[in-house]
């Protein structure tokens, strides 16, 4: 079975978020760290070259495909934050209502930036998916 292109690394989370263009996404992505760090109780941790994951989970698909991932984790690209929820975003429809400016896919969530959203439910959200785990996929 073939594993997944995203592994983890050594490369330093500090270096990584220090290492970002604009002021604004860096202190935004400190906030994610705290944020995911205390959903999951566990230290930041690079996955490739752009990923940050909290947490270690090992996942199967329908289709038999299974390996191992984070619980949840974030990359601050350049048009968005890429959040990845593992519960998967049709589990967190309640929450979405009260969320603010977004945009999704299976179980990604992508915000521009934190001021566009409510931290209080953007926490929420993240505890939820910590707590529900990884769902199966197709």
């Amino acid at each position: 079975m073939a594993e997944n292109k995203t592994q983890p690394t050594n490369q330093s989370v500090d270096a990584f978020i220090d290492n970002i263009d604009h002021e604004q996404r860096r202190d935004d992505s400190r906030v994610l760290i705290k944020m995911m760090q205390h959903a999951t109780q566990s230290a930041p941790k690079m996955w490739g070259e752009n990923i940050i994951g909290f947490g270690d989970t090992h996942y199967k698909y329908a289709t038999g495909r299974e390996g191992d991932w984070f619980l949840v984790g974030f990359s601050p690209r350049k048009q968005s934050f890429s959040l990845y929820l593992t519960c998967g975003i049709n589990n967190l429809e309640e929450e979405l209502k009260r969320l603010g400016k977004y945009k999704t896919s299976v179980a990604c969530l992508y915000i521009n930036k934190l001021s566009d959203v409510d931290l209080s439910v953007l926490e929420e959200m993240i505890q939820k998916s910590v707590e529900m785990g990884p769902r199966v996929l197709a």
